[in-house]
């Protein structure tokens, strides 16, 4: 479908719109869900491969433009992943880490970058066919793109990984319909506006994540979580989730569980100030077109 096209743009603003409001109620339904923190630390997944001899990558892009990523996961999950990785070694692949765990500094502050907010941003304004989208829509359209909510943001959990997969061969990615990270109708794992031969790619790398007991998140082609609220929502289990949102002590590989895990890292006034931010940032005309 061309994007000049104005009956194309039509469905896709319409599949975009519809399934923002799935991602957003199912948001909702996970701040609601119990879970109950069971203290397991954290470990490096980087250690992990090296010590199963398994053949993997891992993003050397920073966080914000700022943070150096952290490969680390709870410690009973690093089994799946290493087991993830050679299974894809043995069909030719190299698993690629994009990231995984953040820090409640991290997480909000992505929530607001410009990388990340300005495609919101414009994302909001094709939605809504005005100049300066809502607020409101904002606010509601960010926290399914960006966990705004400690209990919520799986990454802060230490439950999460993003991946990319590459070819063993040629060192090609394996191509899913658009690069990490994607904020537009191409993001949703399901997206039809991607081509047979990319959904394939993506049902196949679900397929090997899913085998080790990794649910995929319908909102975000390339995110992958184990043993948190959201997953245990995915899988329809009715058991609470093991782990919460934690700040991480390094030194003695201690965590330590968020105060407050329903507050917004970002408030809908910081969202407000953010939005005219944007605004000033963006020199093309947003109001109804996608560049």
């Amino acid at each position: 479908m061309s994007l000049t096209d104005p009956a194309a743009d039509s469905v896709r603003r319409k599949y975009w719109t519809d399934y923002m409001d799935r991602m957003d109620a199912l948001i909702d339904e996970l701040l609601a869900y119990p879970y109950k923190e069971c203290g397991e630390p954290l470990s490096s997944i980087a250690d992990a491969f090296d010590a199963a001899g398994v053949e993997a990558l891992f993003s050397d892009s920073l966080v914000c433009n700022e943070f150096e990523r952290i490969f680390f996961i709870r410690e009973s999950l690093l089994s799946d992943l290493v087991a993830i990785a050679s299974d894809m070694n043995a069909r030719g692949w190299v698993l690629k880490l994009e990231d995984g765990f953040r820090t409640e500094e991290m997480q909000t502050r992505l929530g607001r970058s410009p990388e990340a907010f300005d495609r919101i941003i414009q994302s909001c304004a094709w939605e809504c066919g005005l100049p300066r989208p809502p607020a409101d829509l904002v606010f509601k359209r960010a926290r399914v793109l960006v966990a705004n909510y400690g209990r919520g943001g799986t990454h802060m959990l230490g439950a999460a990984v993003d991946v990319s997969a590459f070819s063993r061969e040629d060192g090609s990615e394996i191509w899913r319909g658009a690069p990490y990270i994607e904020m537009s109708e191409l993001t949703p794992m399901d997206c039809p506006f991607v081509s047979e031969a990319e959904r394939a790619n993506r049902r196949e790398i679900t397929e090997v994540m899913e085998r080790h007991r990794f649910t995929h998140f319908p909102g975000e082609f390339w995110h992958y979580n184990q043993g948190d609220a959201l997953d245990q929502i995915l899988r329809k289990t009715g058991a609470p989730g093991r782990f919460g949102p934690v700040h991480w002590d390094a030194a003695s590989n201690k965590v330590i569980r968020y105060e407050d895990p329903s507050r917004p890292l970002n408030s809908f006034e910081d969202i407000e100030v953010e939005i005219d931010k944007a605004l000033s940032r963006l020199s093309e005309n947003i109001s109804g077109t996608r560049h």
